[in-house]
């Protein structure tokens, strides 16, 4: 099962591999595999919250805008082998956010 996102001018973005607090656009319709996917969250933002784009522009995120939080399994996650100069393996997941 398949979550298709149209591009739109409405929805935006964002994901780890991205700086913090940065959010882009949709422009090119793309597929989620759900078989990926370890949890999806909804809910809506209840304050104004400021994001960036990717010009370190400030984007006003408006209250009762509505977010899927994606969060992917460990087949998407990117490894560090060592943590606080030891030998450790700490798994970071990827997650996609989706702002409408």
């Amino acid at each position: 099962m398949f979550i298709k996102v149209r591009k739109n001018c409405g929805i935006y973005m964002e994901h780890n591999g991205l700086e913090q607090r940065h959010l882009v656009p949709v422009t090119s319709n793309f597929l989620i595999n759900l078989t990926h996917v370890a949890e999806i969250s909804f809910y809506t933002i209840k304050e104004t919250k400021v994001r960036f784009d990717l010009e370190h522009h400030e984007v006003t995120v408006p209250p009762h805008t509505r977010v899927i939080h994606l969060q992917m399994n460990y087949l998407y996650g990117s490894y560090k082998e060592t943590v606080n100069d030891k030998k450790a393996r700490l798994i970071d997941r990827c997650f996609y956010k989706l702002y409408f």
